[in-house]
């Protein structure tokens, strides 16, 4: 018996908003959207191309914005071009937390999901 991993999933208050960011933050595109005629949620399926691995992005209808407390978890994004990334994420201001030392660092989504950078090792 073998797994492979399919998606994860963020559920966000502003599903355009979110969809704008992984776009122009991480170069992700939507490949998939499901929306049920009864409109109580709206499933975005993101890609980067490269793998098969997707990204769930759900809005809730009538949901207020999340608070995330104390939850640490987050999803690693491997660049070819560290510095470019990093110029890019300085510039859109969503560069949470840096550590040099180990040559990584986070952005902040619009939901407060942090998402870690690394360069290619």
């Amino acid at each position: 018996m073998t797994f492979k991993i399919d998606h994860a999933n963020l559920n966000v208050f502003d599903l355009q908003r979110s969809i704008d960011f992984y776009e122009k933050a991480l170069g992700l595109h939507v490949v998939s959207k499901n929306q049920p005629e009864h409109g109580e949620f709206v499933l975005a399926f993101l890609s980067d191309s490269a793998s098969s691995f997707r990204l769930e992005l759900t809005w809730l209808k009538g949901h207020q914005p999340y608070e995330l407390g104390d939850n640490e978890s987050h999803i690693c994004f491997r660049t070819d071009d560290y510095e470019s990334a990093h110029r890019l994420h300085a510039d859109m201001g969503c560069i949470c937390y840096e550590n040099p030392g180990m040559g990584l660092y986070f952005i902040e989504d619009p939901d407060g999901y942090w998402l870690e950078i690394v360069p290619r090792r």
